[in-house]
């Protein structure tokens, strides 16, 4: 099995503390700049929202779509996606009780 390291991702200005795979990890960050600016997009197009409706517009976006706006497929990265996620979303439920 190979080493995890922390690092702290930032999802609508709150800060989540995961473990990743090294190599995983400009991946995972250029993601949640992403997810964050689709975020911002969202509120922009949807005023009056509450955030946790932005935050979950864009993860389901990210779990149905996997082509970034980049143009690139991400097939591969699906999994990896759908579980971070859904790691994401158990962090959000769990600050949500």
């Amino acid at each position: 099995m190979e080493p995890l390291i922390p690092i702290n991702i930032i999802v609508a200005d709150r800060s989540y503390r995961i473990k990743i795979k090294p190599e995983e990890e400009e991946e995972v960050r250029r993601t949640m700049k992403e997810v964050n600016e689709k975020i911002i997009e969202f509120k922009t197009a949807y005023a009056g929202k509450d955030l946790q409706d932005y935050i979950a517009m864009a993860l389901i976006m990210y779990a149905t779509h996997p082509v970034t706006h980049g143009g690139k497929v991400q097939a591969g990265l699906q999994p990896f996606l759908e579980e971070k996620l859904q790691h994401l979303e158990t962090l959000i439920d769990e600050h949500l009780k």
